[in-house]
């Protein structure tokens, strides 16, 4: 008997410890390695034309490295950038990625040392796929909108289910398709970045004119905004080495 109230009380504290990792938690824990690099570069704006040129005809030497996601210029959101996403299985593998194009010589020599003249600045964050999303690429060409949310610190635990009510929201209106939704690991935290296809920026002004009026969607968006700090949208046009077209 003593042995069983021993027993009983161990379980009993376990489950304490559980809830107490529980209430502390700030959203559902990582289960796989990979990410997701965003780089945004600034190019100095008339050097604009020979950036893309330049990486159209090198860029080869990068993507024979690592995977690219997708390669785009900035149409609206910021002038003179381009923004991609690379995949990394983990950190470990960036690593040696970063090593090995930093051995390089025909990418330091024909890409690297005639590209940097060319810039301005340069930013990256990592980020993580959400675990209710998967990365769907797009069977036709058309535009990409990046739209990026600050959002109030407390991470999923606080934000997550009105978030992701939203996101599912303008999913089923149809007229826009989601290819992702990832949430930062280094950079500003707390920010999710929202990746969605249109086959074109007037298809999207249209779509988003009948989302607004869609009582559902309207709903979910006032959920969600309650837990917002600030909002940036980016439409991007693929460059033409771009896997995402």
């Amino acid at each position: 008997m003593m042995a069983l109230r021993s027993l009983l009380r161990g379980a009993a504290a376990v489950a304490v410890r559980a809830e107490v990792r529980r209430t502390f938690a700030t959203g559902p824990r990582q289960q796989d390695s990979k990410f997701y690099e965003f780089r945004t570069y600034s190019i100095k704006p008339d050097k604009m034309k020979e950036f893309i040129t330049l990486t159209k005809d090198h860029f080869y030497l990068r993507t024979a490295h690592s995977e690219l996601i997708g390669y785009w210029t900035l149409e609206f959101g910021g002038l003179n950038k381009v923004f991609h996403i690379w995949k990394y299985d983990s950190f470990a593998h960036r690593t040696a990625v970063r090593t090995a194009l930093a051995q390089d010589e025909q990418w330091q020599e024909k890409y690297v040392s005639n590209m940097l003249p060319l810039l301005e600045k340069q930013e990256n964050e990592i980020a993580y796929l959400v675990p209710w999303c998967k990365l769907e690429k797009p069977e036709k060409e058309g535009v990409y909108e990046m739209v990026s949310f600050q959002m109030k610190p407390g991470g999923p635990a606080l934000w997550g289910d009105a978030f992701k009510a939203a996101i599912s929201a303008h999913v089923r209106t149809g007229y826009t398709k989601l290819v992702g939704v990832f949430h930062t690991e280094y950079g500003l935290l707390n920010k999710v970045h929202v990746l969605w296809w249109n086959e074109n920026p007037d298809s999207r002004a249209s779509g988003r004119h009948y989302a607004h009026e869609d009582a559902r969607v309207v709903a979910a968006v006032r959920e969600s905004v309650r837990f917002l700090v600030s909002q940036q949208n980016m439409l991007l046009i693929p460059a033409p080495f771009s896997p995402m077209k």
